[in-house]
């Protein structure tokens, strides 16, 4: 039993020692395969459909066209290097190099992804990644994003760098809400900031400002916005006002187009003009009108006068007294009438 427990230790440090021996010699197995190897081709992945960068720019970048790659031993490039020098173009976010066991040299690369294109009150043009992180623009590719304009201070040094003011991190974290709402991203077209330092919206339906002031709350803002959209826009339409004011959180302000209203009101004046012209028409063409209803009427009073007149034939006598005393008393009437005036 004593010596059952004396060999088992030694049976695991042997083992563990032939392990790391094999492991030993199948690296070196591999070291002179790989000090034999030459490279045979080179394959470049470049996912996405935003081509800020080629194939031709990563041969450039590889210096591929100065001595090639192809046909050299791997021992004798640089994968490190080469992976080093392509993070360091602006427009690559990640890249990847290594050597497979036929000899082919794989690079991946990852684009940077603007968000938001940003034109300086110092006429500096420059993207905004998803990031957060400044990047210079492509002579290759130009990216449909939103655009920021107006008093804008952030300067770029044209490389990849962080933002430096809350102002530019404000239109970042508002570029950033709008492209993630369909929505939004379908409804404004640019961020302006106005003299005040504030965040101003324009809109590619109406030809209102949307002044949103600061990044503060933007889903409580937009959701105001979006509500004001549903109710008031349907009633006066998408020119009755010039800026909607949506900085306070609990309300939203909205502050009338009077040209628009203006306009409107010279329309209303237009039919009240017209509705007055009809009815003058009317009235000229009225006297025909009344011809016409009172011969009907008379027509109608000759009929009723000589239905009436039909029953009282069988009593003759009733109206030869009622007319004589009629004359009685006109002429009763008469000689009072002579006495009085002599």
């Amino acid at each position: 039993m004593f010596k059952k427990r004396i060999w088992k230790p030694v049976l695991v440090g042997l083992g563990w020692t032939l392990s790391l021996a094999g492991v030993i010699v199948l690296m070196s197995f591999i070291e002179i395969k790989k000090s034999e190897t030459v490279c045979k081709a080179i394959k470049v992945f470049i996912p996405g459909n935003q081509y800020f960068i080629d194939r031709q720019e990563v041969d450039k970048i590889l210096e591929m066209t100065s001595h090639t790659l192809v046909g050299r031993r791997i021992e004798n490039i640089d994968i490190h290097d080469l992976e080093k020098r392509l993070k360091a173009n602006p427009f690559i976010e990640f890249a990847k190099v290594y050597v497979d066991m036929d000899g082919v040299i794989e690079v991946e690369v990852s684009q940077r992804h603007p968000i938001l294109r940003v034109i300086n009150r110092y006429d500096q043009d420059y993207y905004i990644d998803e990031h957060g992180l400044k990047m210079p623009l492509s002579q290759n590719f130009t990216a449909r994003v939103l655009v920021a304009t107006g008093f804008i201070d952030e300067l770029f040094a044209n490389k990849v760098d962080t933002l430096h003011t809350t102002l530019a991190r404000d239109i970042f974290r508002t570029a950033d809400f709008i492209r993630k709402d369909s929505l939004w991203d379908a409804q404004i077209e640019q961020i302006f900031i106005n003299q005040d330092k504030e965040i101003e919206l324009i809109p590619r339906v109406g030809n209102q400002r949307i002044l949103l002031g600061n990044a503060d709350s933007l889903g409580l803002k937009f959701n105001n916005l979006k509500a004001f959209y549903k109710e008031a826009i349907p009633t006066v339409g998408w020119d009755a006002y010039k800026v909607i004011n949506i900085k306070y959180a609990n309300q939203v302000v909205g502050v009338k187009n009077m040209t628009y209203m203006d306009s409107l009101a010279a329309v209303a004046k237009a039919k009240a003009r017209s509705a007055d012209s009809a009815t003058l028409a009317k009235a000229l063409n009225q006297p025909k009108q009344d011809s016409a209803v009172t011969d009907i009427i008379s027509a109608e009073v000759k009929r009723v006068v000589k239905q009436q007149a039909q029953p009282q034939k069988k009593e003759a006598d009733k109206p030869a007294k009622v007319n004589a005393s009629v004359g009685k008393a006109d002429n009763d009437k008469t000689k009072a009438s002579v006495k009085k005036n002599r």
